[in-house]
């Protein structure tokens, strides 16, 4: 039932869901903290326009390989339970309007996916390019261009 938001999404549940998303960011980020801080430095200069943590990663002179293994990892499940969650719950929402025949209801759900699905596929796409790019050095100009549209674009 994805259309009765203010049935199913009552105080109890927000706080309950805003509790489990912030626990589980805080856990994975600190491990990847963690994971950063044990680093030691032998450069000083970040070359991208934000410090994310590859580029942190960068300025070690040590092996990085857990690092890039955990952050793999962490980027993989994150975009895949992403992608699946918005796939089943856009999947349901295209159900409901299929089956109720109430033309407000249906442009209404179609005018609130279309542009959260444009949002969120040009934060999905931006990002994967600079993750994919951080693997290829002499790309750094196109990883900027990527994290500039990450940022800018979906506030415009």
């Amino acid at each position: 039932n994805p259309l009765r938001y203010s049935i199913i999404m009552t105080n109890k549940m927000i706080i309950r869901l805003s509790v489990s998303a912030w626990g589980v960011a805080i856990v994975l980020v600190g491990i990847l903290l963690g994971l950063t801080i044990r680093l030691s430095r032998c450069r000083s200069t970040i070359l991208n326009p934000s410090c994310d943590n590859a580029s942190l990663f960068k300025l070690s002179c040590e092996s990085v390989f857990i690092n890039n293994m955990y952050g793999l990892t962490f980027t993989i499940v994150l975009f895949i339970s992403s992608i699946g969650s918005i796939a089943l719950t856009y999947m349901k929402i295209a159900a409901e309007c299929f089956i109720s025949k109430n033309k407000a209801m249906n442009s209404k759900a179609l005018k609130t996916c279309s542009t959260h699905l444009t949002v969120y596929l040009i934060m999905l796409i931006s990002g994967s390019i600079i993750i994919i790019l951080h693997r290829f050095p002499h790309y750094s100009d196109y990883r900027k261009v990527a994290a500039l549209l990450f940022h800018i674009i979906p506030r415009s």
